[in-house]
This record gives C-alpha cells, sequence and structure tokens, in this order.
C-alpha cells in the first residue's frame, strides 16, 4: 500500500498592497480635513479671546494709573488740550497736605499768612522781613514725608488767575528744610501777592520735588495709533507744553488712541475727565487688526 503523501498549501503573504495604502491615505486627508473645518473656529475664537483679554488688560492698568495720577492733582491746575493729532492732559501732583497756623486758631503769633513766622521755632521771627518759617497743625505728612526741595502751594486757583497759579509760581514755595513741624521756605512768594489769597481753610498742598507737574499725552481719535506716555518732573510751565520739554518719560501703551474730554461744573469747585482708549493689536501673519475701546470718568476735586 502507498502511503498518501501530503501536500503543504502555501501561505498568503501578510500585509497591505499599494492600492490598499492609498486608499487609507486618502481616507484619513478626508476625516482630517472634516476634522479641521469644525475645529478651525474654536481654536480661533480661543486666541481671539486671549488676544481681547490682554488688549483690555493693558488698557484697564493704563487707565488706573491715569485716574490714581489724577485724583492726586492740584485743585485747578488739570489742563486739556490737542495739538498735532495728539492729546495732552496735565496737571500739577500732589503727595499730601495739612494745615497751617494762621488767626483763627486764637494765636498771636505763627501765622503763615501774615508772615508773623513761628511759634515753635522764636527764630523765625524776624520782622520786618516775611518770615520764612510756619507751623503745621496736626499730625505732619509721613507717607511721604516734607522734605528739602518740596513744593509748598496754598490755594491754588489756576491758569489766569495770578497769583493763585502755581504753574507761574505766585503761590508755590521751594521747602528749604524741615524741623519738627515747622516748615521753612527758601522765600515766601506769598508776601507778594496783591491781594493776599490765604486759603479759607487755612490749608497748604505738598508737590514733591521730583514729580511736579504730569502730562499724558495719547493720539487723538481719527489719527494712526501712537504711545500713550507719561511725562513728568519737567518742571512748571505757564504756557502748556505740547509736548513740555524735559523731565522723564514713560510708554504705558502702544498702538493707542484716545478721546478726551473734561468739563468743570458752574461754581468750578470740581469737574469731571472722560476718556476714551483705544488699543489696536494687528496680527502680523494675517495683517487683521484686533481693537479694544475702554472709557473712564475720573472726577477732579478742585476745591483749593
Amino acid at each position: 500500500m502507498t502511503p498518501a503523501v501530503s501536500r503543504r498549501l502555501p501561505r498568503r503573504a501578510a500585509g497591505f498592497t499599494l492600492i490598499e495604502a492609498i486608499i487609507a491615505i486618502v481616507i484619513t486627508g478626508i476625516l482630517g480635513s472634516v476634522v479641521a473645518v469644525f475645529i478651525n473656529r474654536p481654536i480661533q475664537g480661543y486666541f481671539d479671546s486671549v488676544r481681547r483679554a490682554e488688549l483690555t488688560d493693558q488698557a484697564d492698568v493704563a487707565l488706573r494709573r491715569i485716574s490714581r495720577d489724577i485724583r492726586l492733582a492740584l485743585p485747578n491746575s488739570l489742563r486739556v488740550t490737542a495739538a498735532g493729532g495728539v492729546n495732552y492732559i496735565e496737571f500739577i501732583m500732589t503727595s499730601a497736605g495739612g494745615r497751617y497756623r494762621d488767626a483763627a486758631d486764637g494765636s498771636t503769633g505763627g501765622n503763615f499768612i501774615d508772615f508773623t513766622g513761628s511759634l515753635a521755632n522764636p527764630s523765625c521771627l524776624v520782622p520786618p522781613t516775611p518770615s520764612l518759617c510756619f507751623d503745621v497743625l496736626g499730625p505732619m505728612p509721613a507717607s511721604p514725608p516734607v522734605v528739602a526741595g518740596d513744593f509748598i502751594v496754598i490755594y491754588n486757583l489756576g491758569t489766569g488767575n495770578p497769583p493763585a497759579d502755581a504753574y507761574t509760581g505766585g503761590n508755590r514755595a521751594l521747602v528749604q528744610g524741615v524741623v519738627g513741624n515747622v516748615i521753612t521756605l527758601a522765600a515766601n512768594p506769598f508776601a507778594a501777592q496783591t491781594p493776599p489769597l490765604p486759603s479759607p481753610d487755612a490749608r497748604f498742598q505738598v508737590v514733591r520735588a521730583g514729580t511736579r507737574a504730569v502730562t499724558y499725552a495719547c493720539a487723538a481719535a481719527g489719527n494712526p495709533p501712537g504711545n500713550l506716555t507719561r511725562q513728568w518732573n519737567y518742571g512748571f510751565n505757564a504756557a502748556q507744553g505740547t509736548p513740555p520739554a524735559g523731565g522723564t518719560t514713560a510708554i504705558l501703551a502702544g498702538n493707542s488712541t484716545c478721546t478726551v474730554e473734561y468739563a468743570a461744573n458752574a461754581s468750578g469747585r470740581n469737574g469731571l475727565l472722560l476718556i476714551n482708549l483705544t488699543l489696536t493689536q494687528i496680527d502680523a501673519a494675517t495683517g487683521i487688526g484686533e481693537s479694544v475701546i475702554l472709557s473712564q470718568q475720573i472726577r477732579i476735586d478742585n476745591a483749593p
């Protein structure tokens, strides 16, 4: 008997054919395109919201800085003007204030306005020359303290009201030294006031030597965007500079424009400053701009 001969069938080769690979690639590409269409808008929306948030935060910080500074403005020192397509906001920035001794305090001496000097420091009583010293009633300004080089301003009525105009200096005096509650001035401009203009509440304001007048500048709406800048420590100018010369300048925001409106009430005791700030960011790849607009109203206390 002849044994059966076993035959092995050949195994089929494993893997993909070229046609199968091409079909898989085409299907994957179609699926990827469909997914990209649906997720592109959410992703783009996310990046848009991030960009708007950054612009809004930058504008908010800039307006908060402006608002904080202007609330420290010397009464009646705010000046707003436009020149060369730029809006300028200028004011004299105070650091502190207090009361000086006067006749209403029931004292026979130490009256600042009648120049009889300081009760706490008899050496200041040098008639007939107007005294260079005066007493501060109550606690001295401590944060920051009054130091030599600062300025004392009394009863500021603003531009066009000499001698009660701190920009021209008729009511502004340089501090020479401070001992206890006695402030000594380098000169006494109040003695030359005609008529004398004492503060009804015997108040004085302190202007820091390193700050003095401050100017914010921003391109006016309708003009190409520019930098929003803060300029300070350039001195005191009788006429508003556009921009003032000297001092130190810092950039608060770029690609900005603004509108500025200032209105004082009928009594002139306070006013309202409105600032609309627009910040723009341009995408370098697409050239498309994104803008945000923030508004800030700032109440101005002009009671001298």
